[in-house]
C-alpha cells in the first residue's frame, strides 16, 4: 500500500481526492495537512465523506510519503515546496497551475510533466513530479488534440464553454453565493482565462507552427459541477473523415470516447470521462466536450496520473458511474 498525503486539504479537489482515495486498492492516505482545521474530522469539512472515513485534518507533515498531492491555491505550491521538503523518493502530483507552463516545469531541479494522460502518456509513465491540467484546459484539449496532432488545424478556434460553480473554489465571492448563481448565467475572463497559456503550448506541441488563435468564452452555469464546451474551427473534409481521425486518437484512451451521438453533461458528472461529438456544417467542424470537472478536470485525473505511474491499472480506484438521474 501506497503512502498518500494531501496538502491544503478543505478545497473541493481536496475533497474529492479524498473520496476516491479512500475506495482505492493500492492506496492509503497518511495525512491531510490543513493548518485552519487541524484537529477536526475530515467529514466535519467534506460531509458527504460522513461515515466513510474516521481520518482528522492534520497540521504535522509526514515527509516520507510515496504520493503527495498538492491543493493549494494557484501561486502557493512553489511557495510551500520551497519551505518544506520531502524524500527524493516521493511523487509530487500538483493540481494547482504553478508547473504546467513549459518556462515553469523545472523548480529546485524538479521537472514537472504536463499530466493530461491523452497526451503525454509515455512522459508521466516515467515522471516523478507531475502538474496535472486546469479543468477547462482538459476539457478544450481533448476537444482539440487530435486536429492538431494530425496537423488539420487551418484557421481561428472558436469556443465557448460554461463550467459549474465548483470551478470557483471554496471562497466565497459575490458570484458564488446562491442567490446570484440560481436561475443565472454569465461569461467571466472573455478571451482571457488563464488555462489559454496551457492550450497553446500543447497545439504548438503536436502542430509546430501553427498560427491558430484560440478564442476563448468561459461561462459560469447554475449547476454545482460540470463542464461542457462546444469547439468550432473550419475543416477541410467530410464528417467521416473527421470521425476517423478522432476515433484513431482515442483507440487506446481509457476515459475519453467520441460518441457518434450528441452528448450532455449528465453523462459525465461524477466521473473520470470525457465524452466527445462532432458535427459537420458547411466546413465548420463542431466539437462537443463534457467532463465532469473535480473528476476528470481535477482530482480523478490526478489518480489516473498516480496509476500511470506506478504501472497500475489506468482506471484503478476510478471505476465511477454517471449521476444521470
Amino acid at each position: 500500500m501506497k503512502k498518500i498525503g494531501i496538502i491544503g486539504g478543505a478545497g473541493y479537489t481536496a475533497g474529492e481526492l479524498v473520496r476516491l482515495l479512500i475506495h482505492h486498492p493500492k492506496v492509503k492516505i497518511d495525512f491531510i495537512y490543513s493548518t485552519s482545521n487541524a484537529g477536526n474530522p475530515v467529514s466535519y469539512i467534506h460531509q458527504d465523506l460522513a461515515g466513510e472515513t474516521d481520518l482528522v485534518f492534520t497540521d504535522q507533515i509526514n515527509p516520507n510519503v510515496d504520493v503527495l498531492f498538492l491543493c493549494l491555491g494557484h501561486g502557493n505550491s512553489k511557495e510551500f515546496l520551497s519551505k518544506t521538503k520531502f524524500s527524493d523518493d516521493t511523487k509530487i502530483i500538483d493540481l494547482s497551475n504553478d508547473f504546467r507552463l513549459l518556462a515553469d516545469k523545472v523548480f529546485e531541479g524538479k521537472e514537472f510533466i504536463y499530466g493530461l494522460p491523452e497526451l503525454n502518456m509515455e512522459g508521466i509513465k516515467k515522471a516523478q513530479y507531475i502538474a496535472n491540467p486546469g479543468c477547462f484546459a482538459t476539457a478544450l484539449q481533448l476537444a482539440i488534440l487530435p486536429l492538431a496532432a494530425a496537423q488539420k488545424i487551418k484557421d481561428d478556434i472558436h469556443i465557448n464553454a460554461v463550467t459549474g460553480a465548483t470551478g470557483a473554489g471554496t471562497s466565497l465571492s459575490e458570484t458564488t453565493h446562491f442567490a446570484w448563481r440560481d436561475n443565472n448565467f454569465s461569461y467571466y475572463k472573455p478571451f482571457t482565462h488563464q488555462h489559454l497559456g496551457e492550450i497553446n503550448q500543447t497545439i504548438q506541441q503536436l502542430q509546430k507552427g501553427s498560427e491558430a488563435e484560440v478564442i476563448f468564452m468561459p461561462n459560469r452555469g447554475n449547476f454545482s459541477r460540470g463542464i461542457f464546451a462546444t469547439v468550432y474551427t473550419k475543416f477541410d473534409g467530410t464528417l467521416e473523415e473527421a470521425q476517423e481521425i478522432y476515433k484513431t486518437y482515442y483507440k487506446d484512451a481509457v476515459f475519453t470516447t467520441v460518441s457518434d451521438a450528441q452528448i450532455h453533461m449528465k453523462q459525465v458528472v461524477n466521473t473520470n470521462k470525457c465524452l466527445i461529438h462532432l458535427h459537420l456544417h458547411k466546413g465548420k467542424l463542431l466539437i462537443s466536450s463534457a467532463i465532469d470537472n473535480l473528476t476528470k478536470g481535477a482530482s480523478g485525473q490526478a489518480i489516473h496520473n498516480m496509476n500511470l505511474m506506478y504501472g497500475w491499472e489506468e482506471n484503478e480506484g476510478l471505476k465511477l458511474k454517471a449521476n444521470y438521474f
